[in-house]
């Protein structure tokens, strides 16, 4: 089956064919895969992807590769859980959380995008990948380049999480840590990109990369038995887990795969510190003012977002909407999520439940709609950010008389 029409330009149209290049030499604007849905149609059906793997790939002709998967066998169909508890807690009807915490193998969506570009650069013939980082992809990238047998050079900005670092470092990447912000370590990134031939994922890869968000996406649909939740609510950084999860949606309506119309509406999550995206859609406007980032959702700290002008046009699209988050909403937002489902998202996550939780209470989101939340990274990642907040309740000595008194001080205190 020819499923690729080779890459689109997504401003001017123009037509290129599948190569490792990412932006149109007329208009400049961003390039995309460009499918042949007639010849998917009636081939990718309910059956066949149900026959796939227990993986992101059972959606292999969805995505942008042309044979097998070269690495990420086990990555993403994630779970998609009912959150009782929390839906009680925000007096909602129906509340979903998407949880690619547990996404193998480094613990984030990103592992999705990756195992994607890694395969397509492999494809192409690169025995190196590199990428610019907030930390998940760092990760990511380390850890599939390593699978795959290849060189991989990550850059990062030097004040990231130590966590984060240390989970890079341990699949035995070169690492360069840039004393500047992420947008400054994606500039640079450009310009190497330039002059080696290496895979930068989120660079000359980056139409191939994006694609693999749209598993995401198509998984809830698929674990909701084919059909459409009226919310999702997703953290942006880049924006482009939002806009490929909105683009999952329409594929799988095209493809005649979705029960019933397409009624979600696709809401974006960011935090105050870094959240020109979120500020596009409150000001209802295309123009995306560049931000210097400063917030403890450092996986989220983008401030010239490249897919913010797509991310703001399709929740517009969706008729969705966007809501910011303060670093004290993040940390509530994760000790909810944590409190009520068992659930430990890294601050990213935080964003999105505390963005969720306003947008109910403001009556964006009616309570008594179905609403599907997007936890994207595990909160090992970012432990730092609750050291603060938590403490050990009852130090003792090893008697159960010292239990005893300190049994009875702690229901004292709380009768």
């Amino acid at each position: 089956m020819e499923k690729l029409n080779g890459l689109r330009c997504r401003e001017c149209g123009r037509h290129y064919p599948a190569a490792p290049v990412h932006v149109c030499e007329f208009c400049f604007g961003p390039l995309e895969v460009d499918y042949r849905y007639d010849a998917l149609k009636g081939v990718v059906t309910r059956e066949s992807i149900a026959a796939g793997p227990p993986s992101m790939w059972r959606y292999r002709d969805l995505l942008p590769i042309e044979g097998a998967a070269a690495v990420g066998h086990h990555v993403g169909f994630t779970p998609l859980i009912r959150a009782k508890n929390l839906a009680d807690e925000l007096g909602c009807r129906e509340v979903w959380v998407k949880n690619d915490s547990v996404c193998h193998p480094s613990w984030s969506f990103k592992d999705r995008v990756v195992a994607v570009a890694v395969t397509k650069a492999l494809e192409f013939g690169f025995d190196t990948v590199a990428c610019a980082s907030t930390g998940n992809l760092a990760n990511s990238v380390a850890a599939h380049a390593a699978e795959g047998r290849l060189k991989s050079y990550i850059f990062i900005p030097a004040d990231l999480e130590q966590g984060k670092i240390v989970a890079t470092l341990v699949y035995s990447p070169t690492l360069v840590a840039v004393h500047g912000t992420y947008d400054e370590v994606n500039r640079l990134c450009s310009e190497i990109a330039d002059k080696y031939r290496w895979a930068f994922v989120n660079v000359n890869f980056r139409p191939y990369y994006s694609e693999g968000s749209k598993s995401y996406g198509f998984e809830i649909i698929e674990q909701l038995g084919w059909q459409t939740p009226e919310h999702i609510i997703v953290p942006c950084a880049g924006g482009s887990l939002f806009t490929k999860i909105w683009k999952a949606i329409k594929e799988l309506k095209t493809l005649g795969l979705v029960d019933g119309p397409v009624r979600t509406k696709m809401h974006a999550a960011q935090a105050l510190g870094c959240g020109p995206i979120v500020t596009m859609i409150k000001n209802d406007t295309d123009v995306l003012v560049p931000v210097r980032p400063h917030t403890i959702a450092k996986s989220l700290a983008i401030g010239n977002p490249a897919d913010g002008y797509y991310a703001y046009k399709a929740a517009k699209e969706s008729g969705g909407a966007g809501e910011h988050a303060t670093d004290e909403e993040i940390v509530e937002g994760m000790l909810l999520l944590a409190r009520t489902e068992g659930i430990f998202t890294e601050t990213a996550g935080g964003v999105t439940i505390a963005a969720a939780k306003k947008l109910i209470e403001r009556g964006v989101i009616p309570r008594d709609e179905s609403i599907v939340i997007c936890v994207t990274g595990n909160g090992l990642k970012t432990p730092d950010a609750l050291q603060d907040r938590l403490e050990t309740h009852v130090k003792i000595k090893p008697s159960l008389s010292a239990f005893d008194r300190a049994l009875a001080d702690l229901k004292s205190q709380t009768s």
